[in-house]
């Protein structure tokens, strides 16, 4: 009960809203009767409109056209508005017609004003009861030990017996007419706090659910956190205190046994002369079916928001499907727009590869010694003719690329090739320049083999018609990785 709590709610909360409302006598005493009375959940504005009506229309022959000069309708949308909260204006599937319900903090609200009226009987005995019987079943029930609840139970038994014994004495114990009224006035008192307590657990819900549906608004993180995040708080919810209370009264409830037991019940209570003393509501006969109702609504609404937040996440996945395939559909009409004309090679981007590379260990090729070329320091020419200086700016560019889909070409339908037989298949054109790059091609390439045991002798035709001729070690080129030298034995 600090200051800055209870100044907060007064400034926030409908309930203390509701006491502070000009027009407070109308709209307690109207909700009252309009959804507490009869135990409405729902009421179509159609006929709430028009009980609103009959209501002003009586007042207004009382106190004037003055006191209330809105209609109704106006005042209903007041009352159901964000700065007032005592009513929820929603729609129902199927239907156009908004409906009205009362909300929680409201119905708090009027449970407090109907407590400050004179009450004719005030029960304590059996509040009392209530307390000794709870703490009796709270001590007993959570004891681990067998042997004391053993002992309790046989405690009771003896007590029972005891009873039966003093019954078959004539001794027979009635309750007294007070007694009687305190017991049935604490039972009419806790069934009107069930039917409100549904209309809590309710409003949790729906507070939960408007909670979930901003956070997904509002959500820039990964899908998966979102849904792991939102289940986690239903789940909450479901386990928390509250919620396995209301799973258990709602179990209780719907057996059958109990019905038929609590039907019997009412109705020996209500034929007692101090009840009917009381004149009590005999509408208390059907409580329990008034509980299966506001049970059912609670029920069917956490249906309801079930289904919308599925449908909501449903949109949601829709919309970004929709917007990938947009994207994709740009890309088709881009591409099917530069199919006529392409763009220049200068233009065009690379990017890296999209599909993950699997670098296996077993693909690894084992330890090889590494080739040694020999080198002639002296370079013998085969006459005395000078080079002329400009032979050095009459480079030729030699494409490795088309080199290696001449190799690719061989291996088309065999295994492995051998580098003389690609020569004898393609020649070589551009001289001892062409040679050497295929051995760096099959230096770099953990596709082939080079056998410094073997040899090879590569003839090609220079630019004037003489045939040359090298000598290099044997060198294959293979369609998968390996690691493994080839014996001789390999090549006969």
């Amino acid at each position: 009960m600090e200051y800055g709590r209870l100044e907060l709610l007064r400034e926030k909360h409908p309930a203390w809203r509701l006491m502070r409302a000009d027009h407070a006598p109308l709209i307690a005493s109207f909700l009252h009767e309009a959804f507490i009375v009869p135990n409405l959940r729902v009421c179509p504005e159609s006929e709430l409109v028009t009980k609103l009506d009959d209501r002003l229309f009586h007042l207004r022959r009382t106190l004037g056209d003055e006191c209330f000069p809105r209609q109704a309708r106006a005042y209903l949308d007041d009352w159901a508005g964000d700065r007032s909260g005592w009513l929820r204006k929603s729609y129902v599937s199927g239907s156009d017609e908004p409906v009205y319900d009362l909300s929680a903090a409201a119905e708090q609200a009027l449970g407090w004003l109907q407590s400050l009226g004179p009450r004719p009987f005030v029960g304590t005995e059996s509040r009392l009861i209530s307390i000794f019987e709870l703490l009796r079943q709270l001590v007993e029930e959570s004891e681990t030990d067998p042997s004391l609840r053993i002992s309790e139970l046989e405690k009771r038994r003896a007590e029972i017996d005891a009873e039966i014994e003093r019954i078959n004495e004539g001794h027979l114990h009635v309750l007294e007419p007070a007694a009687v009224r305190d017991r049935f006035s604490e039972i009419v008192a806790t069934a009107d706090r069930l039917l409100s307590d549904f209309r809590l657990v309710e409003q949790n819900f729906r507070t939960l659910d408007r909670t979930v549906r901003e956070k997904i608004t509002t959500w820039d993180g990964q899908k998966g956190d979102l849904l792991e995040d939102i289940f986690g708080q239903r789940d909450a919810i479901s386990d928390s205190d509250q919620g396995r209370s209301f799973a258990a009264f709602w179990d209780l409830l719907m057996s059958e046994d109990r019905q038929r037991e609590l039907e019997q019940l009412l109705d020996q209570a209500l034929e007692l002369a101090p009840i009917k003393q009381l004149a009590p509501d005999l509408r208390i006969r059907r409580v329990h079916h008034a509980w299966i109702f506001a049970g059912e609504a609670t029920q069917r609404t956490v249906a309801q928001l079930s289904g919308e937040f599925r449908r909501f996440l449903d949109d949601k996945v829709w919309l970004e499907n929709k917007r990938m395939m947009e994207i994709l559909r740009g890309i088709e009409q881009s591409a099917l727009e530069l199919r006529e004309q392409p763009p220049m090679r200068e233009e065009i981007m690379a990017i890296d590869g999209l599909a993950p590379v699997v670098a296996l260990v077993m693909d690894l090729p084992l330890f090889a010694p590494p080739y040694k070329p020999q080198i002639n320091d002296v370079v013998n020419l085969a006459d005395d003719q000078n080079i002329p200086a400009n032979a050095l700016f009459d480079l030729v560019h030699l494409d490795k690329t088309r080199l290696k889909k001449q190799i690719w070409q061989q291996l088309q339908d065999k295994n492995k090739v051998t580098l003389q037989e690609i020569v004898e298949d393609m020649p070589i054109e551009q001289g001892l320049g062409e040679l050497l790059a295929y051995m760096s091609l099959a230096t770099d390439d953990d596709r082939a083999l080079i056998n410094d045991q073997l040899q090879q002798a590569i003839p090609w035709q220079d630019e004037k018609g003489n045939w040359r001729q090298a000598t290099l070690p044997l060198v294959i080129f293979t369609r998968e990785p390996t690691g493994l030298k080839l014996e001789e034995s390999d090549h006969e």
